[in-house]
Order: structure tokens, then sequence, then C-alpha cells
């Protein structure tokens, strides 16, 4: 009798065993796979600098949530501050959007805020898509103005249940003015931070500037201050911090870089992009982590080999875009063209611009050595 039970508490002891072994080996076969982290891509630039357009080449891609210039809210709620000053809320915001934190908008918006509320929305075709809008496919190639007519009506929720759905958060931004002020997003364990830093020609930049003085004006106060912006020399005063900006950018992210910057700066200047438009595109693409789909391909030849001319602020559509970044070579006085150069001389011999030296030269100097090599 007492070996029969012995033999049958065997039994039950192996029988728990291979029950438990089962349920843990079900329980992890059934376990989801570690997932990839998100990859952040802050896109750094200056007003008119082309930078609507490349954040758009982002916007574009069905894997991507972007969001142009969230820091407008930052700036338009706190204009009475120095940009220097700004930043450090700049940053903070930045930070919190790429973990699709949206709560950091109750700061500068309103309690009854909507998803279109957020400056410059019906760019982001994230927003314009399910889950924010439905009306749309996430492969959709989707103009502004199609998105601002159906999308606009859904509630300001739906932007942060969006950006969990996405494998890649872009940023497009203008009012960082030192890299240093992103070292702690490069340390922070919970971000993957890339920065594609976007430049132009400042020649081009500043006759830009003038079609939308308007526009910029508030933005222009701030980064220089309203007495500096006033008198003839104002725009050049704007000019002059704003080249400075980028030379802080380029020298933390080329020169004597830290060991967390390596491998996620990446320079790109805006001549580059409109005279191989494909092969640039598919180096951002690549430095960020995406598939240059053949859909996507398709789309940025056709926006940079149309007829328009790019004039309206934020705008944008099809344009002859070689065309368009040199438009300044046909139509600004040399005069200009010389104090231009005057205060952003450094600027243009760091990134390659070279320097014309009479209005001859400015018309007929060939393109690849304008903008020399970088």
């Amino acid at each position: 009798m007492k070996s029969r039970w012995v033999q049958v508490l065997l039994i039950l002891a192996v029988l728990s065993f291979l029950l438990i072994h089962f349920h843990f080996l079900t329980c992890s076969n059934n376990a989801p796979m570690e997932e990839n982290p998100p990859v952040h891509i802050l896109i750094l630039s200056s007003w008119r600098s082309g930078s609507s357009f490349t954040g758009q080449i982002f916007s574009q891609h069905p894997s991507v949530f972007y969001l142009m210039e969230p820091a407008w809210h930052v700036w338009v709620a706190m204009y009475q501050n120095s940009a220097k000053v700004l930043q450090m809320a700049v940053r903070d915001l930045v930070r919190s959007v790429f973990l699709c934190d949206m709560s950091v908008f109750d700061a500068y918006m309103s309690s009854q805020k909507k998803k279109s509320d957020l400056f410059q929305w019906e760019t982001s075709r994230a927003l314009c898509s399910p889950p924010a809008c439905d009306s749309f496919s996430r492969n959709d190639i989707i103009t502004a103005g199609n998105c601002r007519t159906v999308c606009g009506k859904y509630p300001f929720s739906k932007v942060e249940e969006a950006c969990k759905t996405y494998s890649h958060v872009a940023i497009k931004e203008v009012r960082f003015f030192d890299l240093k002020v992103l070292y702690p997003l490069f340390t922070d364990p919970s971000l993957n931070l890339k920065v594609i830093h976007l430049v132009r020609d400042p020649r081009a930049v500043f006759r830009s500037r003038e079609n939308t003085v308007a526009d910029l004006k508030r933005d222009s106060d701030i980064v220089v201050g309203s007495q500096k912006m006033k008198g003839e020399m104002g725009p050049y005063n704007t000019m002059q911090e704003i080249c400075k900006s980028h030379v802080e950018i380029y020298k933390a992210g080329r020169q004597a870089i830290p060991s967390f910057l390596k491998d996620r700066y990446l320079l790109v200047r805006y001549e580059d992009i409109v005279r191989d438009p494909l092969a640039k595109a598919a180096q951002m693409y690549s430095f960020a982590e995406l598939h240059f789909t053949p859909e996507l391909q398709k789309w940025v030849h056709n926006i940079t080999h149309g007829k328009g001319q790019g004039g309206q602020a934020f705008e944008i559509g099809s344009r002859d875009a070689v065309s368009v970044s040199e438009a300044w070579r046909k139509t600004f006085p040399f005069q200009k063209i010389e104090k231009v150069q005057n205060v952003c001389k450094e600027a243009m011999d760091l990134l390659g611009y070279r320097l014309v030296q009479s209005e001859e030269e400015q018309k007929n100097l060939s393109l690849d050595l304008l903008f020399g090599q970088n």
C-alpha cells in the first residue's frame, strides 16, 4: 500500500512539472517580441532655408509621425523673452513630442484645443490619416489643402494617439541656435535622436526673407530684439545671428564631437537637395533608417520638377527647385549681396558657399563652383 502511494505521488509530481513547464513555454511563445525603439529625427534649420520642403520628405513617409515647428507655440506664448532663453522651453517641448506626450501643449494652448489648433497641423500626413483622420489611407500622398478641408474636426487627443503608432517621430524646427542645447536629448536613454542640419546659401535666404517680412517679424524681433530690427541694418542683423547659429551647430556637429554624437549628425545643403533630389532624399532616409519606396521617389521627383516658384511662406507645392534655389543671382542687387557676405562670411566659408566679387561673377559663375564641396 505504501509503495503504491509513493508511485501515485511520483506520478502527480511529474504531471505537475510537465504542466508548469508547458505553461511557461506557452507564455514564452505567445509573448510579443521586443520591438525596435522609435527613431527620433530633428530637422534643424532656419527660416526660408527649404526646411518646410525637407520636412515634407519625411512627413509623406508612411512610417513617420511628423510635426512642423511645434515650438511656434512656445514663441507665441513667451514672445517677451530672447531666443536664447526660450531654447530650454523649446527643448523640453521637443522632448515631450518625441515621446508622444502631447500634454506639454497644455502650457501654451487653450484647454478647449482641437487638433486643428496645432501650428501647421495640415502639413503632417500622420495627422491626415488614421487614427488622426479617417478620410485618407496611411499610404496616400496627402496635400495640406486636401487635409485641411476634411480632417480639422478631430479632437486634440488624436495627436498623441496617432504618434504612438509610428516607428519614427520627426520634427522640423527653426528655433534652436546651438547644438549643445540638445546634448541632454542625445544622452537621454528614452530617446534615439538623430539630427539633420539643413543649411542654405545665406544670399538666397536673405532674398527669400525679403518676400516674407511680415510673416517673420515676430520671430526676427525675438532673434535680435526689436531695437536691432529697426533701420536699414535690421534685416542684416537678423541674418548675422542666423549665420552665427549655423556656425555653432556645424562646429558642434562636425568638429571635436563628443562620442554620443557619432553617426547622429548629418549636414545637408538645400542646394544639393534640389540639384539631385533623389540621391539626397535617399541619403537622409538611410540616415534616419527609413526605406525609400517607389511611390516616394516619384513624389520627390515631381515636387522638385514643376513650374511653381515657391513664393508663399510654408507653402509646399510642385516647383522648379533648381530655378528657385538660384533666383537670387538674377534678382538680388550686388550691393545687398556684399552686405550679406560680410555678415555671414564665416558660415559661408565653413559650409562651402563661394563668395562672389562682382555683379558679373554673380550672374555667370557656374553652380558647381558657386556651391563648391563640403
